[in-house]
């Protein structure tokens, strides 16, 4: 609902709200109905499960099945498994860069919830009390002071020299001066969001002045909560670029699979048609070239080089 582009009062009675507030009983009923005002806590994994995920990666598993081959090349023809070494650190710094990849998107939705104020001063039953901020509902009438944190997004209905500095929502350092006056939607109907200066929002700072604003969304419904929702499909779904690498594992394996049989192919044939001993020697000597040759073919530092 677009909120700033209606007068207090409209907004008043569209919540079902008024300046004196929800009673005890009504909001202990929104709070039972919508939940609390708190942004969603997403799945914790163990950095065991993060790492073994990472492995689980097209690219990586191919670089695994390198270097499977390519300790078996070893131990055949008795040579030192350097390969092995240079192909296991890759994977290793690859999965390592992954998992604290997937650390840092947590830390930022943690960031997000520590932001949040812990009490706030609202109006219920026509007097000011102070509640914890995950109790607020939509409807409710909070009290904003300088110093105080935002507990969620609300229509002003009061408004008294307030400036809000909003740096954490919209990365605007200048404090925002706020009005309660209805604002006037642009050619597409709408309003910026940093433009809208008769709301206020989850994450946000009072700096200056004073005013009261009516709770038009609590927890993940807020601007707040929407973010800390893309930073978590963000870090669940795959980067345009995690796909591209997908679709090139797939040719990749395709084409080690094709060189392994074509290369095997033309050394037996070649064999045959020379005239040469075709002794299960010979063949493990074509097989090895084979798989020499598609381990080759395999880009070990691409992984690594992607990973960021």
């Amino acid at each position: 609902m677009k909120h700033y582009l209606k007068e207090g009062n409209a907004v008043l009675d569209e919540l079902q709200s008024s300046t004196q507030g929800l009673s005890e009983g009504e909001a202990a009923a929104r709070l039972e109905k919508n939940g609390k005002n708190k942004l969603a806590e997403g799945k914790k994994e163990s950095l065991f499960h993060r790492f073994l995920k990472q492995l689980a990666e097209p690219m990586t598993i191919i670089l695994l099945v390198a270097a499977v081959i390519s300790g078996a090349l070893a131990i055949v023809e008795k040579e030192f498994p350097s390969d092995v070494i240079i192909i296991m650190a890759v994977v290793l710094i690859n999965a390592i860069l992954g998992v604290l990849q997937e650390s840092k998107a947590e830390k930022a939705i943690e960031a997000l919830q520590e932001i949040a104020a812990a009490t706030s001063k609202v109006i219920r039953d026509g007097k000011q009390i102070t509640v914890h901020s995950e109790d607020l509902v939509v409807g409710d009438i909070i009290v904003l002071e300088a110093g105080d944190a935002v507990p969620a997004d609300a229509r002003i209905i009061e408004c008294a020299s307030m400036k809000i500095e909003e740096a954490a929502l919209t990365g605007e350092s200048v404090p925002v001066t706020k009005q309660e006056g209805i604002m006037t939607a642009n050619a597409n109907g709408d309003v910026a969001l940093g433009d809208r200066k008769n709301m206020v929002f989850m994450g946000s700072t009072v700096v200056y002045g004073r005013g009261k604003a009516v709770v038009t969304a609590t927890g993940m419904d807020t601007e707040m909560g929407k973010i800390a929702d893309a930073l978590s499909q963000a870090q669940e779904g795959k980067t345009p670029l995690q796909q591209k690498l997908s679709g090139l594992s797939k040719i990749l394996t395709f084409l080690v699979i094709g060189i392994c049989v074509v290369v095997f192919g033309v050394n037996i044939i070649r064999s045959l048609a020379t005239g040469a001993d075709f002794t299960f020697h010979n063949v493990m000597d074509f097989f090895m070239i084979a798989i020499s040759l598609a381990v080759a073919a395999i880009p070990e530092g691409l992984a690594t080089v992607v990973t960021k």
